[in-house]
């Protein structure tokens, strides 16, 4: 495994119209879209597994989608800060972990539904409130791992390897 190839950072954001961006997909190992493709329905399936554990009813504030969306949004910030800053990770833990898991997990798709079954059902004051409240704190929770990871790398000055 000692292929430089290997270690390079996957870039998630892709347009294939971008000569330079097909160029870097013929340089990502093929397992990239397969260890994300797991990870993906690891963070699926925890997400779907806590909405059938504390479901809410259509017209309702989707708690567990605003919970999901800040931890997720916070774990991020706390493994992109570790892989950059903090450790040297190996080439498949951001594929698998950031885009996979924390993308799978992550759910702003369902948060645009619930927003829409909330003002159908009448309650666009809560559609409101959870329109902007989903945003301001997925970037507070991104903010806070971040600087939650940065802080014991700062004091103890170094970069470790796994």
């Amino acid at each position: 495994m000692d292929d430089p190839r290997l270690k390079r950072p996957v870039d998630a954001d892709v347009d294939l119209r971008v000569a330079a961006h097909r160029a870097e997909l013929r340089l990502a190992p093929w397992s990239t879209p397969a260890v994300i493709a797991l990870g993906g329905a690891l963070g699926v399936l925890a997400r779907y597994g806590l909405g059938v554990l504390f479901p809410h009813p259509p017209a309702g504030f989707p708690w567990v989608t605003l919970a999901v969306n800040t931890v997720g949004s916070l774990l991020i910030g706390v493994l992109m800060t570790a892989i950059t800053e903090v450790w040297s990770a190996p080439g498949w833990v951001r594929p698998l972990l950031g885009v996979g898991v924390l993308g799978g997990f992550t759910t702003f798709s369902t948060y645009v539904l619930d927003i829409g079954h909330m003002l159908v059902g009448g309650q666009a004051h809560l559609a409101l409130a959870y329109l902007a409240a989903t945003p301001v704190a997925a970037l507070a929770a991104v903010w806070a791992g971040t600087a939650a990871t940065r802080a014991p790398a700062r004091r103890r000055g170094e970069r470790s390897t796994l």
